[in-house]
């Protein structure tokens, strides 16, 4: 029997239970290269962090959607200095569009930008009609 890495599935969807969901995006054929790199961090059990590298994008060149339970981090980079002659290029200045599906009742609570790195806050708000509830068994008489 073969054994699977399922790595790749956690580094886009957040807050997810299900891996029925999961395998069923990542069948779905997303379009995430790896540019820009980011990080998922668990703050507490209900609280995520998303910290993206965005060197070179100003806070005007970044946009922030959050729609249903996807959120798109896009980047948009004016050419506006004239071509430079590179002898090496290690910093990408490319506009770039990333996806992250957000399981259900996750929420964006803001975002910050510091040293170069976007972070976006997120957490977990399950309604108290979705969390479980204990049952009380009575005595048959």
């Amino acid at each position: 029997m073969s054994r699977f890495d399922l790595t790749p599935l956690y580094r886009s969807a957040i807050g997810f239970d299900r891996l029925a969901s999961l395998m069923e995006n990542a069948a779905s054929g997303s379009s995430n290269t790896g540019y820009p790199p980011y990080n998922i961090e668990l703050i507490s059990e209900n609280q995520y962090r998303i910290s993206m590298a965005v060197a070179g994008f100003a806070r005007e060149d970044l946009d922030i959607t959050s729609h249903e339970n996807t959120l798109m981090v896009k980047g948009h980079k004016e050419q506006e200095e004239p071509q430079k002659n590179y002898l090496y290029q290690g910093i990408a200045e490319r506009g770039f569009e990333r996806r992250f599906q957000l399981a259900d009742h996750v929420k964006v609570t803001g975002a910050d930008m510091e040293n170069g790195l976007l972070h976006i806050d997120l957490v977990r708000e399950v309604p108290e009609a979705a969390k479980p509830r204990t049952i009380a068994i009575g005595k048959a008489e």
